[in-house]
């Protein structure tokens, strides 16, 4: 029996399962349940936990099918920030509201106002409070629906109701708590002056999961789950973390130096530190990471999204935007890519802009300047982490769309970076899975030897004028609030 360790991604999309090799650091198995999603014209961006349970069986079963693996440990990711109310009976209130749900603006402001203003929230936290985050969820929660508010008895992550679910432990750890906006990063612990300012009238040491250490085990799976899933029970569960946190722990981000540059649904950029690294602006989040230091990360809302978006209005292949972001002939034309609104800079209810249409600007044109377009978003997000102290290095780049040379080559023509490519599989649930075995077995697991592709950042004048327009461009809509 070949000794591995499982590890489950609960992503927005899907639900991702891998088997890693105990020895190697090898994926030997992967399996995949996709998730349905609720969108409003508001800005509510909204899940039923049950749906990612059935995902998870899913998954696990399609990874483990082969049957010949001794499974030893389990580790979790889930999405970031995702507000789960549970009621006395640890069965979900209502809906979660996800990560790039941006109906808290209003929230937003008041929680500012309450705690005395955005320095005074940065010292309390390392974190501004934005849309995204689930403080300003519990507000919306609170003010929108009292009757369900009142309902819910416990408050946790995504990640964090899996391994519940799993273990019956009603734990957090200290990288996914850090993306709540009332977390304090520095001491690694609730800041009860941002619970206070929520609901100074709740009980918040009942409400919230105690605080675990990433790396430890947190429980062991019940035998109940363990029937459903086919493994043994007690199989021994480590605390997980969100989903950039195990991407960086499946990608080697777990000592300073590299800068990695995530492709999918939203765009993440984030490195590791040693110490607490907070951007003065509050741009770049404050996180600490899945294995006891932090990791500094900007998010931009509109990654993927967008460019299958653009590739889905035209009915391209993915060949086909290629071909776009390599075509001349999109001179003039930009694209500011807010469709969802944006994280980075904060902008929950802007919209996504063109600027400079032409008739001699053809499908190819429009589909280059989308993708220039959030690219050059991340190297604003970039320029956050910058501030926090963040020297970039080399970039390796993950996620979906990191599978394509001419968006790869494009990175590292924007960045003016090295950009290297490794061939990862399911970054978040392989390092989910690395992180379980390191608590387990007590010392970290190796890395496998990828493959990897590099690309030498080139000189290009008309990326340099593209990052000014886009520089104006976003300056006009945020004068314009548009």
């Amino acid at each position: 029996m070949r000794r591995v360790f499982l590890g489950i991604d609960c992503g927005t999309q899907s639900t991702k399962a891998v088997l890693r090799d105990a020895a190697t650091g090898e994926v030997v198995a992967v399996g995949h349940a996709p998730h349905e999603i609720v969108e409003r014209d508001d800005g509510t961006r909204e899940q039923d936990p049950a749906w990612w349970i059935e995902a998870l069986r899913a998954a696990v079963r399609e990874a483990i099918r082969d049957g010949r693996f001794e499974i030893d440990g389990i580790g979790v990711s889930g999405q970031q920030h995702g507000l789960v109310c549970l009621d006395e009976r640890d069965r979900p209130v209502r809906a979660a509201k996800l990560w790039n749900d941006t109906t808290t603006a209003r929230e937003c402001a008041e929680l500012t106002r309450e705690l005395g203003g955005e320095g005074r929230v940065l010292a309390l936290t390392g974190n501004l409070v934005l849309p995204g985050y689930t403080a300003p969820k519990i507000a919306w929660l609170l003010s929108h629906e009292p009757d369900a508010y009142t309902r819910t008895l416990r408050i946790c992550l995504p990640h964090d109701y899996i391994n519940h679910w799993l273990t019956g432990e009603f734990v957090t750890e200290p990288g996914d708590a850090s993306g709540t906006a009332y977390f304090d990063i520095r001491a690694r612990r609730y800041a009860e002056a941002v619970l206070a300012a929520i609901d100074d009238a709740r009980d918040w040491d009942r409400t919230l999961p105690r605080v675990a250490r990433s790396d430890s085990v947190i429980g062991g799976l019940r035998p109940e789950i363990a029937r459903e899933l086919g493994l043994e029970a007690g199989t021994p569960v480590s605390g997980g973390g969100g989903d950039n946190m195990c991407a960086a722990i499946g990608s080697g981000v777990t000592a300073e130096g590299p800068v990695a540059v995530s492709l999918g649904t939203s765009g993440t950029v984030y490195a590791y530190r040693g110490e607490p690294a907070v951007d003065p602006s509050g741009e770049a989040a404050a996180f600490c990471d899945s294995t006891g230091a932090w990791l500094p990360l900007a998010c931009t809302l509109n990654c993927t999204s967008a460019t299958e978006w653009v590739r889905g209005l035209f009915g391209l292949d993915h060949a086909g935007v290629d071909s776009a972001i390599t075509s001349a002939g999109a001179e003039g034309l930009a694209f500011l890519p807010y469709l969802s609104g944006e994280r980075t800079p904060n902008r929950p209810e802007a919209a996504g802009i063109f600027i400079g249409l032409r008739p001699d600007h053809d499908r190819q044109a429009i589909v280059r300047a989308v993708v220039v377009g959030v690219t050059l978003g991340l190297a604003y997000a970039l320029g956050a982490l910058r501030r926090a102290g963040v020297v970039p290095g080399d970039v390796t780049l993950v996620g979906g769309g990191a599978a394509s040379d001419a968006w790869a080559q494009l990175c590292a023509d924007v960045f003016d970076l090295a950009v290297v490519r490794p061939a990862i599989v399911e970054a978040a649930a392989s390092g989910a899975a690395r992180q379980a075995q390191w608590a387990v077995d007590g010392a970290q697991s190796p890395l496998p030897t990828f493959a990897s592709k590099r690309f030498e950042p080139r000189v290009r004048p008309d990326l340099r004028e593209a990052a000014e327009r886009m520089a104006e461009l976003r300056r006009i809509a945020e004068a314009n609030r548009i």
